[in-house]
């Protein structure tokens, strides 16, 4: 089981965040329009990458473990993108 290195709390924005169309869609195949669009206006204070950074890349990064609660928990690795082939 992987141990989390970090606890990271999730804000809300009062806009949509940037997020590549590809990886929008690439989610479109587990999670609905409604929770897809409810994300994009979440962000997180990125430990690894030292930077804000929408969820939904949060949500699709390697160290992404969990989320609980409005808060995920981070395994504090690598800040890279899952590969979804």
């Amino acid at each position: 089981m992987r141990e989390p290195k970090y606890q990271v709390e999730v804000k809300q924005s009062s806009r949509a965040l940037r997020v590549e169309r590809q990886l929008v869609e690439e989610l479109k195949g587990s999670l609905s329009a409604k929770v897809i669009s409810r994300m994009r206006k979440e962000y997180v204070d990125c430990p690894v990458a030292g930077a804000q950074l929408p969820f939904l890349i949060c949500y699709n990064c390697t160290s992404f473990i969990r989320r609980v609660s409005g808060v995920v928990h981070c395994e504090g690795k690598e800040q890279r993108l899952r590969d979804r082939t």
